[in-house]
């Protein structure tokens, strides 16, 4: 949970010193910039799910050459892909910004902010890999420990960059491309030094239509949650630049209770795949009653201090007044996001433990069809209020979506003990 938690610490880090030293177009354009970078890399966030699942199972049924395959193959194939993104990130970039309904300042620091941060694409795909390697290993203290790194060297750097040298919003997408890389170095090291033969292995020659057909549905399901977190983002942008950064500062406590939350989700994630290699059905059906009893309790207490204590949190990351005013007045939905929020992890993550990635794609994709709907419809007469109940609807539609399904793929468990 801790290692979990440390993840949106970037972007906070980021929106916090933007937030003193700049103005609503500079926080605006780290809003836009940040989901655009988000909706390119989560795209192949298969890279840490599949490999979560794969791993794990592995582990479980003590299959060390199948296990230093999948590592071998997931940072091939993310490494692979980075270079891909990084040789197209122009016109991406261009893609992205043409799609957008922000000022004219706001594009313009998306597009600075972008064509720095884009440079550290191999790092962070391949990072992928090296945590989905060490989440279905349960080995959650070099997780911590990786998380501590990038984020740590992150603020120092944003710092150095930003304030010191006054780089400005150029600085912070330094520091961050920095931090990156250095992280994916010291992961690499810690792999090799829990899967010794990993670096000894040849190339990896399994089946790679097979390998990225078990991706593809992980694929589709994370790119309709970023799209719909993408439209999220540029309906605030089309209501204005204030309401676009007080959605944004928002989305940081979110994004911050969504990783705290799934953390139980990750223990979900591997204890089931491990439980799934085992062929142990009794330490599945054990796993999902914990974990989901821990994760409820956390969301209301997560909520309620969301509630309670948001002024003051939104005074940390901005000195504006008219933003800090805004945020607060949409706080309360805010929080009944994050306590509704939990069920969709824990079932995200079942499905992944159990390598069942169709019903995510399908719920996620219902969701959003849902989420676009009420928009059209709320957002019109309520403004960003309509925009906030629209959302809540979105993650309540994709756990809703899910229940279903839930008996059945747990009954599709192998039980040899």
């Amino acid at each position: 949970m801790l290692a979990n938690i440390a993840v949106p610490l970037l972007g906070i880090a980021d929106t916090a010193i933007i937030g003193h030293r700049g103005d609503s177009a500079a926080l605006g354009a780290i809003a836009l910039g940040g989901l655009m970078l988000s909706f390119l890399y989560w795209a192949f966030g298969f890279l840490r799910m599949g490999t979560t699942a794969q791993v794990a199972a592995a582990s479980g049924a003590a299959a060390d050459a199948r296990l230093r395959g999948e590592v071998q193959r997931a940072l091939q194939l993310g490494a692979g892909i980075g270079l891909v993104l990084l040789l197209l990130h122009s016109p991406l970039l261009a893609l992205g910004l043409s799609l957008l309904d922000a000022s004219d300042a706001v594009l313009a620091g998306v597009d600075d902010y972008i064509s720095i941060r884009i440079w550290a694409a191999p790092a962070t795909l391949m990072t992928y890999a090296v945590l989905g390697t060490l989440i279905g290993l349960g080995r959650t203290r070099h997780l911590l420990w990786l998380q501590l790194l990038l984020n740590g060297l992150n603020l120092a750097l944003d710092i150095l960059f930003a304030v010191v040298l006054d780089y400005g919003l150029r600085g912070i997408a330094m520091g961050t491309v920095i931090a990156e890389w250095c992280a994916l170095a010291a992961g690499l090291y810690w792999l090799r030094g829990l899967l010794p033969k990993v670096a000894a292995a040849k190339a990896a020659r399994g089946d790679w239509r097979q390998l990225l057909n078990v991706h593809a549905n992980l694929f589709w399901r994370t790119l309709f949650l970023l799209l719909g977190m993408m439209w999220f983002a540029n309906a605030g942008a089309r209501l204005g630049d204030l309401e676009l950064a007080a959605n944004h500062l928002l989305l940081q406590f979110i994004s911050f209770s969504a990783f705290f939350l799934d953390g139980y989700a990750y223990v979900v994630e591997a204890q089931v795949g491990q439980a799934r290699g085992a062929g142990q059905r009794h330490r599945l059906v054990m796993v999902i009653r914990r974990t989901t009893v821990l994760a409820v309790t956390t969301a209301v207490a997560l909520a309620t201090l969301l509630w309670s204590a948001g002024p003051w949190l939104i005074a940390l990351l901005t000195s504006l007044p008219d933003v800090q005013s805004r945020a607060a007045e949409f706080l309360p939905w805010a929080a009944l996001y994050v306590l509704l929020s939990c069920a969709a992890f824990q079932l995200d993550g079942l499905c992944i433990g159990l390598n069942a990635s169709a019903p995510m794609r399908n719920a996620t994709g219902i969701a959003l069809v849902l989420f676009l709907l009420a928009d059209a419809w709320l957002t019109p007469r309520y403004g960003n209020l309509g925009l906030w109940w629209a959302f809540i609807l979105f993650v309540l539609a994709r756990a809703l979506a899910l229940w279903p399904w839930r008996s059945a793929l747990a009954a599709k468990l192998p039980s040899r003990t």
